[in-house]
Parts: structure tokens; C-alpha cells; sequence
């Protein structure tokens, strides 16, 4: 079988990246972008993209019109698409069983009944993949649903093909991607789903890194990725906190770490925690599946991870309040950053936000500068519902990293955006109060020249402006 139309149910982070980058490395096949979402599909068709991916826009430009079309026309797209990919968000349960762990998988079921739904008599083989993230033996569900409501003359094929995608470099990861999974049924026809699907990566995708499996091993394969990752971070931050009271420092113990072949350097750099739609959602995706298995031990260790990630963002707030001699209350605070981290406007499970919420629960006056995210973003990430007058009392947000510093009792680094290596600090600490703090919770900056400059430094997973280190040994 050779794949001509491609349908995406989803223009969000998945859907979106993926098949622009398809369209453009083929363009002999017609890909279709559909989302409920009048208006996230008007943004896809205009200059301001609903989503920010550095290269992003140039592709969208490239391909958009000639074989790349965004539209809510969902059932059109479904009926003249022969692949169809399931892209459309799978968020944690916030009810029921499962709640706070399992993948709320609404979405896909939905998904999946209008493909049934939506198919025409007689209209042959569609191949369904599954994209978004999902738990194991979600790919099973969604064939059962699409085979007990089968029309005539209609046949399914269900295949995992997880994404791998780092926000902020997606474009990157799509064009050059470490591996691709694509995962199916070990028969003849589930084979040569995976022939069809494998053929339309290799018009840019070496052979060698596109790896065939069973669904099931896909599946896990992308939670279990995402749980590795996070683990070396919640890892490394465990690291920094025994260096902040020792007076090692957590860079050079990382070097060290990193230097050994066995483990390597890459998500071994301590900082405020891990943010993001993937790492914890997965884990705790895997903490309950593991729980359902009757294997707590397996529960608990995962759990851990994401236990140590909360800890990490309470430690460093908690740190801000004591070096602010144990006040914030009414005091101005620069936040620089809030999106989760840079490249990107995505601000879920960002440090920022917890970190903002506690100095909030302070009294902290919080003045906000992120160069991607917006105020109204800010404002559902820290509005509290029961009191919304309390968010335009203690938050302001600002276009300028200067004005949001200015008057400021401290300024938070919470986000590695590559234009705070270059701010002016010292004209930063001359518009602050004094003593002027600065919390690099990146480990991104020159933390010698700001003291040359006046601030008083602290950052993560290593002791500064002390000279004398008292050590207990038990």
C-alpha cells in the first residue's frame, strides 16, 4: 500500500510539528491537519502559529497550500484520508480511577468512534496510528472500538508510532530523529501496515533508525523513555542538594558523572526540576499501570522520581524566602522566565508556576518577563478561582526585563532563555533595592562577575558567599 492522503486529528504540539515536517519531506502526499478548534486552525493559517518552534514557520510557509491544509472539516478529511494519525491530547485523570495517575484516554475513544463513524462503505484499508501518548494496550482499545462498529467494505489496521519530540528543538528532532518506532500486529496485514507507514519516513529517515515492534512494546517504550529522562534529573537534583551542604559543586560532580561512558553527560544538569506535558504525566502513567500489575515496589520507585521533582521546586522557593531573611511578604520579586523552558511558550508543569504559587502564598509581589508567554497564559497559571482579584493585586507581568526588575528585592532565573546570558546586570542591580538577590535556578550565568556587580548570588547545587563551611560527620 502506498499512503497519498494523511489525516491528523489534532493541531497541538503533536499533530502540528509532525505533519508539517511530513508534508514537506513528501510532497507527493496530501496531509491534512483538522482540530475541533476554529481558532487554534485559524492560527495555523496565519503568520502568528498557535504554538512557537524555532524553523517551525518557515516549513509551515513552505508547504502551506500546496500540499499542507489546516481545517475543522474533521469528517472530510477522515473519509479521502488512507492514514490516519491520532494525535489529540491524552491529559492525567483529575477523577474516577486512576485519578492523579492514569491517562485520561477520552479523547482518543472519541477519536476513534468518529474515524468509525465518519468512514464510508466500501472505502478499503485506513491505517490508524496512534501519536499521541498513551498507556499500554491503548492501541487494542482503539481497534476494538473501531472493529465493532465496522462498516462494509472497511478494514483497520492500528499502529503505535509514539513521538520523541523535545519542545524547542522539535523541528530538529522530526528532521533528524534518533530513532522512529512504529509498532503493529505480528501478522501479514499488520505488516504491511507498518511497510506503509516505515515508507513514508524514509523519504527522509535512514532505514537503520526506523525500528519495527509489537504495539505493546512501543507503547511502554515511549513512557519508559520519557521515565528514564526524568529519573537522571531528579537524579542530579538529588546531587545538588548534598553539594549545597557539603560545598561541592554539582557542574563539576556532573562532569565527573557524565565523563564515565557507562552514563554519559546528556539531562545531567541541575536545576529548579523538570516541567513539560510528557515526564510527569508519563511517569505517573507508568507508577499506575504498574499499580494495576499488582507491582507496588515498581510504583513506588517511579513515584519517587516525581516526589524528588516537587521537592527540588519547594527546596529553592523555600530558599528564596530564608535568604530574603524569612520574609517576602509585600516584597517585589522578579520572575524571569516562565515557560517550562526555552524555545518555547508551553509553560505546563513549569517550576515557574509552583515556585510563583508559594511566593504568592507569601504575600510576594511577583513581576513576570518571559519573552514567549503571554499575560493571559500567566494569569490561568496563577489566577486562583476562588479569589481572581488576589492575581491582579500580586502579579504584573512586562514586556522588558528591566522594568520588570526595577524595584525589585530579587530576580528569579526560572527559565534558560539564551538572551539572559546577555542582560545588562549591572544596570539591573542599580534600578533594584539593596542588598539586590539574584536566584539562578539554571545554573546559567556568570555567578562571580554578578558578585563583582553587587548581587547577592545563589543557585542551585552549589554554596556561594560563604567562606566557611561547617561539616558534621555522624
Amino acid at each position: 500500500m502506498t499512503v497519498k492522503n494523511i489525516c491528523c486529528l489534532g493541531a497541538g504540539y503533536v499533530g502540528g510539528p509532525t505533519c508539517c515536517i511530513i508534508a514537506q519531506q513528501c510532497p507527493e502526499i496530501k496531509v491534512t491537519v483538522v482540530d475541533k478548534s476554529a481558532d487554534r486552525i485559524a492560527a495555523w493559517n496565519s503568520e502568528d502559529l498557535p504554538i512557537y518552534e524555532p524553523g517551525l514557520m518557515e516549513v509551515v510557509s513552505q508547504c502551506r497550500g500546496r500540499n499542507l491544509v489546516f481545517s475543522t472539516d474533521i469528517e472530510a478529511a477522515i473519509r479521502s484520508a488512507d492514514l490516519i494519525f491520532i494525535c489529540v491530547n491524552t491529559p492525567t485523570k483529575t477523577f474516577g480511577m486512576g485519578q492523579g495517575k492514569a491517562a485520561d484516554l477520552k479523547f482518543v475513544e472519541l477519536a476513534a468512534r468518529m474515524i468509525a463513524e465518519t468512514a464510508e462503505e466500501g472505502s478499503g484499508l485506513k491505517i490508524v496510528v496512534e501519536k499521541s501518548t498513551v498507556p499500554v494496550r491503548a492501541a487494542e482499545s482503539i481497534g476494538n472500538i473501531l472493529r465493532h462498529n465496522i462498516k462494509p467494505g472497511v478494514s483497520y489496521q492500528i499502529l503505535s508510532n509514539p513521538e520523541f519530540l523535545a519542545e524547542g528543538s522539535a523541528v530538529e528532532d522530526l528532521l533528524s530523529p534518533d530513532r522512529v518506532l512504529i509498532g503493529g500486529e505480528e501478522t501479514d496485514a499488520g505488516r504491511s501496515a507498518i511497510s506503509a507507514l516505515a515508507d513514508v519516513y524514509l523519504n527522509w529517515v535512514p532505514k537503520d533508525r526506523i525500528i519495527t515492534m509489537n504495539t505493546w512494546s512501543s507503547e511502554l517504550s515511549k513512557l519508559a523513555a520519557n521515565a528514564f529522562l526524568a529519573q537522571r534529573i531528579s537524579s542530579i537534583n538529588s546531587m545538588s542538594a548534598v553539594c549545597e551542604a557539603t560545598g561541592a559543586d554539582v557542574s563539576e560532580v556532573a562532569e565527573a558523572i557524565g565523563r564515565d561512558t557507562r552514563i554519559g553527560p546528556k539531562f545531567l544538569k541541575a536545576s529548579v526540576g523538570f516541567g513539560g506535558s510528557c515526564f510527569q504525566k508519563d511517569i505517573l502513567n507508568l507508577v499506575y499501570i504498574s499499580e494495576c500489575l499488582n507491582l507496588p515496589e515498581v510504583a513506588e520507585y517511579w513515584s519517587q522520581v516525581v516526589s524528588f521533582n516537587t521537592f527540588q521546586r519547594s527546596r529553592f522557593s523555600r530558599r528564596i524566602i530564608e535568604c530574603l531573611f524569612n520574609t517576602v511578604t509585600d516584597k517585589k520579586i522578579c520572575i524571569l522566565g516562565f515557560a517550562f523552558k526555552k524555545n518555547t511558550g508551553d509553560t505546563r508543569e513549569s517550576a515557574a508556576i509552583y515556585i510563583s504559587r508559594h511566593l504568592m502564598e507569601e504575600g510576594a509581589n511577583l513581576s513576570i518577563y518571559d519573552p514567549k508567554v503571554s499575560k493571559g497564559q500567566v494569569r490561568i497559571d496563577l489566577e486562583d478561582s476562588e479569589n481572581p482579584e488576589r492575581f491582579d493585586k500580586l502579579v504584573s507581568c512586562h514586556l522588558d526585563p528591566y522594568t520588570a526588575a526595577s524595584e525589585a528585592h530579587a530576580v528569579v532565573i526560572c527559565t534558560e532563555w539564551d538572551e539572559f546570558l546577555t542582560l545588562d546586570y549591572k544596570r539591573m542591580y542599580e534600578s533594584m533595592r539593596k542588598p539586590a538577590f539574584l536566584f539562578d535556578g539554571r545554573k546559567m550565568l556568570d555567578h562571580e562577575q554578578l558578585g563583582k556587580i553587587g548581587f547577592h548570588v545563589e543557585t542551585i547545587g552549589r554554596r556561594l558567599n560563604r567562606r566557611n563551611i561547617e561539616r558534621t560527620w555522624n
